[in-house]
């Protein structure tokens, strides 16, 4: 991500929310900093792990973790959601539709999804459990999907 974009979306969270700001703790021991929360939250997203993962990399619990998460959700839908998140009308498809047609030569199509599993050779033991599903035999895979849409 880019640095400026991650800055701008760490300042907005901080400034609508307590909870990003740093803080101390009733004992006078120093936070959590907006950027650490921010990564727990986006780490998730990402890796679609559990809270506890973070654990070891970020030292946050994973109840401060499911947290970071839920507030960084709450904030990117209220601060973002009217500029960025927005269904589109019957012009914005129309205009997709006549693109994929023109430009990739799929004529009506929206939008399409696709995954393929991809075989995680360098996986390291401690998550072989997590990503092994049986699929391709006993080696771990993980799923990439791709999107097609403009």
């Amino acid at each position: 991500m880019h640095c400026l974009l991650f800055l701008r979306i760490v300042s907005a969270l901080e400034h609508r929310y307590k909870y990003f700001r740093f803080r101390e703790d009733a004992v006078g021991k120093p936070g959590h900093t907006p950027i650490k929360k921010w990564t727990a939250a986006i780490r998730q997203l990402a890796y679609g792990g559990a809270t506890d993962m973070f654990d070891e990399y970020l030292h946050i619990g994973k109840s401060t973790a499911r947290e970071c998460l839920q507030y960084f959700c709450e904030g990117i839908r209220e601060i973002f959601g009217e500029w960025y998140l927005w269904k589109p009308n019957p012009v914005d498809c129309h205009q997709l539709i006549d693109m994929h047609g023109s430009v990739h030569g799929f004529p009506g199509m929206l939008g399409s999804i696709d995954c393929m599993y991809w075989e995680w050779k360098n996986c390291s033991d401690a998550w072989k459990g997590m990503y092994t599903t049986g699929f391709k035999g006993k080696h771990p895979t993980m799923i990439l999907e791709a999107v097609a849409d403009y």
